[in-house]
């Protein structure tokens, strides 16, 4: 299954409405961003939408184990096995592994952290995450990803902030062209 059940033109649309709020958040101080780094800031660059990188798929449940996330600082974030999502990007089948608070056994939507063939060209070399909300189909639980909400952790902004690093597991094979990315030269 594909697709997040919009328009082209209203995906499009609920996007850019979306990054023009963050964009909003970060310039009010309310973000990662301070000093002149703040003073300077015009935006956040972004891939163009585009309504290929959205997709509904199923998800598959795990055992909900606590694993322990690195992170950028050497400490570890606790999080909690959710399942898994397949989702058939270009290049073929790549899955994910979903995320939970430990102990939220019905969570509103889950933490995708990922890297791609992008990372330190054209997005942060670390990675970055997708807050993915979950929904109840006929089929069953269902997970929407859609990489044109893919946003860089704070840590990519500057120094003080402790982010989780993406696991093996969730390090896709190809490029994905599709949310936020590094401001072009």
């Amino acid at each position: 299954m594909s697709g997040a059940g919009h328009t082209d033109a209203g995906h499009a649309e609920a996007l850019l409405d979306f990054r023009r709020r963050k964009d909003d958040h970060f310039a009010a101080g309310r973000g990662p961003l301070s000093g002149e780094t703040l003073t300077r800031f015009r935006g956040l660059s972004y891939y163009p939408p585009d309504v290929a990188w959205a997709f509904t798929v199923p998800v598959e449940r795990a055992d909900g184990a606590e694993v322990p996330l690195g992170t950028n600082s050497g400490e570890t974030r606790v999080m909690a096995r959710f399942g898994t999502a397949t989702v058939d990007l270009p290049g073929g089948p790549q899955t994910l592994t979903l995320y939970a608070p430990p102990g939220d056994e019905a969570p509103a939507r889950v933490f995708v952290p990922f890297r791609d063939a992008t990372g330190g060209t054209e997005t942060y070399g670390a990675g970055r995450y997708l807050d993915a909300p979950l929904t109840q189909t006929p089929e069953g639980l269902a997970v929407q990803l859609d990489f044109n909400l893919a946003y860089h952790p704070y840590c990519a902004y500057g120094e003080g902030w402790t982010c989780p690093l993406p696991p093996r597991e969730n390090w896709l094979e190809g490029p994905v062209r599709a949310g936020e990315r590094l401001p072009e030269a």
